[in-house]
């Protein structure tokens, strides 16, 4: 038994506070296209020197426009379905195998040189 805990101070849960963010991103591409074009006036009129290219700009744009752009690559679509076309046809043979027994490998040596032949025909 501990006699000193009972007249000391016992050790209380830490505490934070925490105050949530909030991200309008509408309101940010807005004041971002509002400084563009008022860079871009500035230059028109002469304000600002013509020779300063702003590439912070440039970057920060071209990631959020590459972002916009991209979508799912044809070659991941092509590995899911043929991922899933190998699994479709492990399991027919399991099957037809459980089914069938040994006759189920004939057909399998059947089947692999005409798959062969129709995916190479070109």
């Amino acid at each position: 038994m501990k006699f000193i805990s009972l007249f000391s101070k016992t050790p209380n849960h830490k505490r934070f506070s925490y105050r949530p963010r909030y991200w309008d991103q509408a309101a940010e591409e807005r004041k971002e296209r509002e400084e563009r074009i008022r860079r871009e006036l500035e230059r028109e009129q002469g304000l600002s020197p013509e020779g300063t290219p702003d590439y912070r700009a440039r970057i920060a744009g071209s990631f959020q426009s590459a972002r916009k752009r991209s979508n799912k690559s044809s070659g991941e679509l092509n590995a899911v379905l043929l991922r899933s076309g190998v699994l479709l046809f492990l399991v027919l043979f399991l099957m037809a195998f459980l089914t069938w027994g040994v006759d189920s490998f004939y057909a399998l040596l059947i089947f692999v040189p005409l798959y062969f032949y129709f995916k190479f025909k070109k």
